[in-house]
């Protein structure tokens, strides 16, 4: 197989229709990843197939074009359609652990279909669930959704069932089978017709996904990308072990050094990811924070001003650590180490993507050495320390200490503007999302 994957040079090769290939050109796609190259030929075939890849890895390419091309040969079928309808509504449904990767994903086949009238539908959750009835009345070819925002309208929806699905994709599938979608999808899993392809793709293979794999997959094509969790060759990683009462000041000193970069912090909790963009923006840094305690509006809003340049510093939980595809990420800081090893690969995969150079640093104190020494083993390698004089570090102590007073006064004087879905502060975020508060600090300088 190697062989053959070595005289795939353009995605004609790989057996798509021009319509595709023209659309694969447009989006700047010059020839197909290792996932894609492997999996899409199977995948035309008419197999099901499991793909295990590093993230950043060109996943949605390889289910997505392997749908659409199925799509119109179904529509431009010359033999007689006694039976079958001519517009195959709901033809298939991809699921997604995230609405944000649920959004991006979507995006993803509109821009590949757009030269054949493709309809895709998103059903996610902190969204009007009446627009999403009357786009489904539409009759979508394609249904990008969470889970549970699914079951819901499978459930209640008058007119809507996929009793027609013809493609089923289980994206991120580890992610999936954790206890807040488990439900859903075995019930979803019960309802759609068993005579379907599936497809079912995961950086990691769990045992949970291996059961899975066992009661939705028919004789299976398993491909995989990378034999191992890794990191691409063109992400520098480091570490620095530093004392947990001066994580702030090596924080900002970080961002400091690489001022100007498009940067992201992962923190442990939705609590940390408000606080310390407050903390950087006191201190004059774009920063906007993401988590899911956010509305979806106001989510894709954070997301948008980051891949729009307008805010250059994004501050999350692990809910932007999978999928989402913003390419111009220099760096990512882990300012908590995750407590699954796992984590580390999806969260610095934000970077380095596409055969991009990236950094990924990791804070490390000393209650958090054993996570890292386990992403140590995990990834098969011994990590740089970070360079930096603790006494220019140090330096900084006295306005970050006040800069975190100040934020710590903010989300104490908020604490009663609370809103009543989501439990966000409306000012703060309009803050956050809106133009920069006028009597916000100047550019920081060291």
């Amino acid at each position: 197989m190697e062989e053959e994957n070595k005289e795939v040079k353009s995605f004609k090769d790989l057996g798509l229709r021009e319509e595709l290939v023209q659309a694969c050109d447009r989006l700047g796609w010059q020839k197909p990843s290792k996932i894609q190259a492997e999996a899409i030929p199977f995948a035309l075939e008419g197999k099901d197939v499991i793909g295990l890849a590093q993230t950043g890895s060109g996943k949605t390419g390889a289910f997505a074009l392997p749908i659409l091309q199925a799509l119109l040969d179904y529509v431009n079928n010359p033999e007689p359609k006694k039976g079958r309808n001519p517009d195959p509504a709901f033809f298939a449904c991809v699921l997604s652990p995230t609405r944000e990767l649920a959004i991006q994903i979507a995006e993803q086949f509109e821009a590949l279909g757009s030269d054949i009238s493709l309809r895709c539908a998103v059903l996610v959750g902190g969204v009007d669930r009446i627009q999403q009835a009357i786009v489904l009345g539409k009759r979508p070819h394609v249904i990008v959704a969470t889970p549970g925002r699914l079951w819901d309208h499978m459930s209640d929806t008058k007119g809507f069932s996929l009793r027609t699905l013809k493609y089923l994709v289980l994206d991120e599938a580890d992610r999936l089978l954790n206890e807040d979608f488990e439900k859903s999808l075995d019930m979803i899993l019960e309802e759609i017709p068993r005579e379907r392809k599936t497809f079912l793709f995961s950086a990691t293979m769990t045992k949970k996904v291996r059961k899975l794999q066992r009661a939705c997959l028919r004789n299976p094509v398993k491909i995989e990308a990378d034999s191992k969790y890794s990191t691409v060759e063109t992400l520098k990683q480091q570490y620095r072990f530093v004392p947990a009462k001066y994580k702030d000041c090596y924080l900002v000193y970080m961002l400091s050094e690489i001022s100007g970069s498009t940067s992201m912090v992962f923190t442990r909790t939705c609590d940390s990811t408000r606080f310390l963009a407050l903390m950087l923006r006191n201190l004059g840094f774009r920063a906007i924070p993401i988590s899911g305690q956010m509305t979806q509006s106001k989510r894709l809003g954070a997301l948008n001003k980051f891949k729009a340049g307008e805010c250059n510093i994004l501050v999350c939980t692990d809910v932007a650590s999978r999928g989402l595809d913003i390419p111009s990420v220099d760096a990512v800081i882990n300012y908590d180490i995750p407590m699954n090893s796992k984590d580390y690969i999806h969260r610095v995969g934000r970077t380095a993507r596409a055969g991009r150079s990236g950094v990924a640093i990791s804070l490390l104190n000393q209650y958090e050495l054993e996570w890292y020494l386990q992403i140590e083993k995990l990834i098969g390698k011994k990590l740089p320390e970070y360079a930096a004089e603790e006494e220019e570090v140090l330096s900084l102590l006295e306005r970050v200490t006040e800069a975190k007073r100040l934020s710590q006064m903010k989300i104490k004087e908020s604490g009663g503007k609370k809103r009543r879905k989501g439990g966000e502060d409306e000012g703060e975020t309009e803050r956050f999302l809106g133009t920069r508060d006028k009597k916000s600090s100047k550019k920081f300088k060291r």
